[in-house]
């Protein structure tokens, strides 16, 4: 009999790469996954330290888990990733609960951690954090059969002040494009229609390998060769290496979705510079613009954080002039989290936490306009689009859920279909006309070819 695993990955999508790897080597070895934590004699939690929102979240969690010991079967807790790395020492001697840990670069390790447990001892796996995963390794997909997520590098060399992903992912390194094609092709073979490429800098991908100079569009031209793919597309595209040549690229390959997403951070030059981020605001306006000019229209997405220290009213005002200007289809806002062992955690000037909210309110209401004002002058455009969900609608009617080609999974809105018969199902692309645009989902018909 088949051992069970129950699993929570918190966190990005990279994360949840990870968690994917450790569930394809625990059933090789015998586990079958389970979604009733209570069943599992097994639990394994991926963590997240981003941000103190995300840390709260991952202690929370493990605490909520550690339950399944006394009201359940669990007799192993693993705790895995980003928050394993960083705090260690504090979560083996708080949360004595927990059997295992594991750091974002031991995670083929899993099972040294289950063989320990099994032994009745507690483990902590920090191993040098330089290993990334390749086409070899096992992978249980946990998103839909139809959409993938294939992490291309590792780790950052970036070194933003804010951010502490450096210290608990390492240094940045890329997968060959071979190891990248072969998994790609394999997802296909099973069915996935979409990839979804991400790094911490999927425009860098490459530049460990190729003395200095990106590679990505070079990834590009050969994934769009592999049979089964449909959409491409790209998250995390810093703009320090976002060339014409990568935009060309995206304007003129089918497969590649139109769709761009940036994280700017911001767009005052002082605070840029604090946060030592390459690109001054004219090298993003720039960027911007030729974007914007492109013959065809391309989806733009950014992520922005209010309330760095320092920041002042000015500078802020600064920023919600620049967005109402760009008009960003799709924008993520933060608030400034003070993280420790960052630069930016240890300077005196932060801002309070109820300006950091006013900040984030009214930059969100902001791009709640724009956003709409958007969807609706995408009325009576034709878009293909993915359906993900059916349900059932008023007076008997079937409702589709799911999204165009210009929203990503996970973080943009959804597209709608009133009442689509019985003839669609989850995975298939259709054609469709938008019919209302909302502040962040559509309303739409099919289009018949």
């Amino acid at each position: 009999m088949s051992k069970l695993l129950g699993y929570i990955s918190l966190g990005c999508a990279k994360n949840l790469v990870d968690t994917e790897v450790m569930l394809g080597l625990l059933k090789d070895n015998g586990y079958a996954i389970t979604e009733n934590l209570s069943e599992a004699d097994l639990i394994v939690i991926n963590t997240c330290t981003f941000i103190e929102k995300a840390k709260v979240e991952s202690i929370n969690t493990i605490l909520e888990a550690a339950q399944y010991k006394d009201i359940g079967r669990c007799k192993g807790l693993i705790v895995a990733g980003c928050l394993s790395q960083q705090y260690q020492d504090e979560l083996f001697t708080e949360i004595p609960e927990i059997d295992a840990l594991i750091g974002t670069g031991a995670w083929d390790q899993i099972m040294v951690a289950v063989d320990a447990i099994e032994h009745g001892n507690r483990s902590c796996i920090m191993e040098n954090i330089t290993n990334i995963y390749d086409e070899r390794m096992p992978r249980i997909q946990t998103t839909p059969r139809y959409s993938a997520y294939v992490k291309i590098a590792e780790g950052c060399n970036n070194g933003c002040t804010f951010c502490i992903i450096p210290k608990v992912r390492g240094a940045f390194r890329s997968r060959t494009i071979e190891s990248i094609k072969t998994e790609v092709e394999r997802l296909a073979t099973s069915g996935v229609k979409e990839i979804v490429l991400i790094a911490q800098d999927t425009t860098s991908y490459g530049i460990d390998l190729n003395d200095g100079k990106p590679l990505l569009t070079t990834l590009l031209k050969e994934l769009t060769t592999v049979e089964g793919i449909e959409w491409i597309r790209m998250l995390y595209l810093y703009p320090t290496f976002f060339s014409d040549e990568l935009l060309d690229i995206i304007v003129n390959e089918p497969k590649l979705c139109k769709y761009v997403d940036i994280p700017l951070q911001h767009v005052n030059n002082d605070i840029l510079k604090q946060m030592n981020r390459r690109d001054s605001r004219e090298d993003i306006e720039r960027l911007l613009k030729t974007i914007r000019n492109a013959p065809t229209h391309v989806t733009l997405r950014t992520s922005i954080i209010v309330g760095f220290p320092g920041e002042t009213d000015e500078q802020f005002a600064e920023l919600c002039e620049f967005v109402k200007d760009i008009k960003f289809d799709n924008m993520g806002v933060f608030t400034y989290s003070q993280e420790e062992g960052t630069v930016a955690g240890a300077r005196e000037d932060q801002v309070p936490e109820e300006v950091k909210e006013e900040r984030y309110h009214t930059l969100m209401s902001i791009q709640a306009a724009i956003s709409e004002e958007n969807n609706r002058e995408l009325e009576g455009s034709i878009d293909y689009a993915m359906v993900e969900e059916l349900e059932e609608g008023n007076h008997n009617t079937v409702l589709a859920k799911g999204r165009l080609k210009s929203q990503a999974p996970d973080v943009d809105g959804s597209m709608y279909i009133e009442d689509c018969g019985n003839r669609l199902k989850p995975g298939d692309i259709i054609k469709v006309q938008v019919n209302q645009g909302f502040a962040y989902d559509v309303v739409a018909t099919i289009v018949e070819d």
